[in-house]
């Protein structure tokens, strides 16, 4: 069932999502300042193209995980997590988008605090 939902995810709008995460992957990389944050990033692209079945779990609670984060929340993590929520709320109306919202918002919480952060398969 997971297979059908993460191909269902894919061609309706995954696929956007995680290439764009994939982009600003390499845009950090090539930056010295957005090297930390390069590794969540492509984290959070392979999250993207196909979240069901899988869930962020905390890998590091260390200091500068904590720093990383807040930079991260301040600059890019909030309108990012806003984004999922606006696209949640009307999947979450219709009947069929729920599971499909459910998974805006594993992505919302994850674009709030990606550093430090794990995706693993259950």
């Amino acid at each position: 069932m997971r297979t059908i939902m993460n191909v269902l995810w894919f061609i309706f709008g995954g696929w956007i999502s995680g290439t764009l995460w994939l982009l600003a992957g390499l845009v950090l990389a090539i930056t010295v300042i957005g090297l930390p944050w390069t590794p969540a990033a492509f984290r959070m692209a392979g999250f993207s193209y196909a979240p069901f079945g899988k869930v962020a779990v905390d890998r590091d609670y260390g200091e500068v995980s904590l720093v990383l984060n807040i930079l991260w929340l301040v600059f890019a993590g909030w309108w990012l997590a806003l984004h999922h929520i606006v696209l949640a709320i009307p999947l979450a109306i219709s009947i069929i988008g729920i599971p499909f919202a459910w998974q805006h918002v594993k992505l919302a919480g994850l674009a709030l605090a990606p550093v430090g952060r794990d995706v693993i398969r259950v």
